[in-house]
Formats: structure tokens, C-alpha cells, sequence
């Protein structure tokens, strides 16, 4: 949307650390393609300061700590997407990153909830949805990664236009 080097690099720094917590997520659902090709754990590395962050805050928190994730959601939803002091690229980024997490927690609830009970626990079809959730969500993260780097909004059907609807100018 922006033209190359409109962005300032602070921007585009803040706008890419905010991806970390998008690829944390797909964490879980790499269980089965990081067993079989330990090699792509490398690809795991923008999401170490973000679990070092959320075992820090259950170190601190207590039995509170599990809600570390959720605590951080909701500072970075009220603390940058919805400060209008924030660039529009930073809060862009971050809503976006917070989308991606939440369409990834859906389909672990939906995969917990229903698919495991009714299909079992391995298999061919849940090995694949969770290598499809992990590799789309990598994918998503990564390539919005590389778009903030270069100055650029990164568009994603639907979860783009959810993001701008969220973010005022």
C-alpha cells in the first residue's frame, strides 16, 4: 500500500518484532513435521523471545501465568492497536499478527475439540491439518515479516481487510 522507503525503519523494525508472537503460535501444530525434519526448527527462531517472555510471566504470575498469552493479547491490542500515537503501519502490523494467532487458536479448538475426539489422536488426516495450520502459518508470518522489512503492508485475503477494519487512521 505504501511506496518503498516511506516507511521508517523503526517502523518497519516494530512492525516486524510484532510476527514473533504470530509464529509462536504455530509452534504447537509443528509437532509432527519438526519430529520427521528436525531441520526446520531454525524457521522456530523469531519465536524464542516471545516463549521466554511468557515463561518469564508464569514464573511471575503464578497459576495466573497460563493466561500469559492472553495478557499479552490484550496489551498489545490496547497498548498499540488502539493508540492512535502508534504509526498506522505498527498498529496495522501487530492487529494483523493478533488475527493470525487467533485464527491459529480457533483451529487448535476446533482440532482438540472436535476432529481428535472423532478421528483419533494420530493419523493421516490429523498429521496433515496440523502440517497444513503449521506451514500456512509460518507462511503468513514470514511473508509479513519480509513485507514490514521492506516498508511494505503486507496483504493477506481476509485477514488484511479484518486488520484495516479494526486499525483507524
Amino acid at each position: 500500500m505504501t511506496w518503498r522507503g516511506s516507511v521508517s525503519i523503526p517502523d518497519r523494525i516494530f512492525g516486524t518484532l510484532v510476527y514473533c508472537f504470530a509464529v509462536y503460535d504455530t509452534v504447537f501444530f509443528g509437532s509432527f513435521l519438526l519430529q520427521q525434519f528436525p531441520i526446520f526448527n531454525f524457521l522456530l527462531i523469531p519465536a524464542l523471545p516471545v516463549g521466554l517472555t511468557y515463561s518469564l510471566l508464569g514464573t511471575l504470575l503464578g497459576p495466573l501465568g497460563r493466561f500469559g498469552s492472553f495478557l499479552v493479547f490484550i496489551l498489545l491490542f490496547a497498548l498499540v492497536v488502539r493508540n492512535d500515537r502508534v504509526s498506522h503501519f505498527i498498529r496495522y502490523n501487530a492487529m494483523q499478527s493478533i488475527l493470525i494467532g487467533i485464527l491459529l487458536a480457533l483451529a487448535g479448538i476446533i482440532m482438540q475439540y472436535v476432529l481428535i475426539p472423532a478421528l483419533g489422536r494420530s493419523g493421516l488426516l490429523i498429521e496433515t491439518l496440523y502440517n497444513v495450520l503449521f506451514l500456512g502459518g509460518l507462511a503468513a508470518s514470514y511473508f509479513s515479516i519480509i513485507q514490514s522489512a521492506l516498508g511494505r503492508y503486507a496483504e493477506i485475503p481476509t485477514i488484511s481487510e479484518a486488520a484495516y477494519s479494526q486499525v483507524r487512521w
